[in-house]
């Protein structure tokens, strides 16, 4: 099933989940899609996914002013230019798909809501993975879990969405979550 998804390297484990000693997914099947029911339009699904990559963005650089390390410090800043990314991509996409004039200020303050991606607020995710925030590894486990919690959420939301290019358009952010948690392993790799 993994491969079929575009993951090349796929390992089984003995004793499958039950074994694992690691961080998973945690939630109902519905976590994180109160801002995508899978009946908005393109548009309000463009927004909605903005809108969690901003609260994403916003975490990162608030965990900034939490960590006594310069290092983890420049990690959490490089994570919320990757978000920023994410969010112009997203941006430039809504004023294609809608013919829209916004600013990006006017879109900002007329039509972004305040999330965080993958369904938990920040204080959740803190308390459930109680990272050391003094351990590049530990702030790199940590988003790696919210990225794989959104892209989990993103996945889901397309399978329900019942606009087609509602649909598309979170498979393509699907997509981009893979990537983020694909840049993460690297950062990882570096790290350990």
């Amino acid at each position: 099933m993994l491969s079929g998804k575009g993951f090349d390297n796929v390992i089984n484990m003995a004793g499958g989940i039950k074994a694992w000693d690691g961080h998973i997914a945690v939630g109902g099947e519905d976590l994180g899609l109160e801002l995508l029911t899978g009946e908005e339009s393109i548009e309000e699904t463009l927004v909605a996914a903005y809108s969690l990559e901003a609260g994403l963005r916003d975490f990162y650089l608030s965990m900034i002013a939490k960590v006594p390390q310069a290092d983890v410090k420049s990690l959490f800043q490089k994570l919320s230019d990757i978000e920023t990314l994410h969010q112009n991509r997203i941006f430039d996409e809504y004023l294609q798909v809608s013919g829209n004039t916004l600013s990006r200020e006017d879109f900002d303050k007329n039509l972004v809501v305040s999330a965080v991606e993958g369904g938990l607020t920040t204080d959740e995710y803190i308390r459930m993975f109680q990272p050391d925030m003094e351990s590049a590894v530990d702030v790199i486990s940590l988003a790696m879990s919210i990225e794989a919690q959104a892209l989990d959420m993103y996945t889901r939301a397309s399978e329900r969405s019942t606009d087609a290019r509602s649909k598309e358009a979170l498979q393509r952010i699907a997509e981009e979550e893979r990537g983020h948690l694909e840049q993460l392993g690297k950062l990882m790799d570096k790290r350990v």
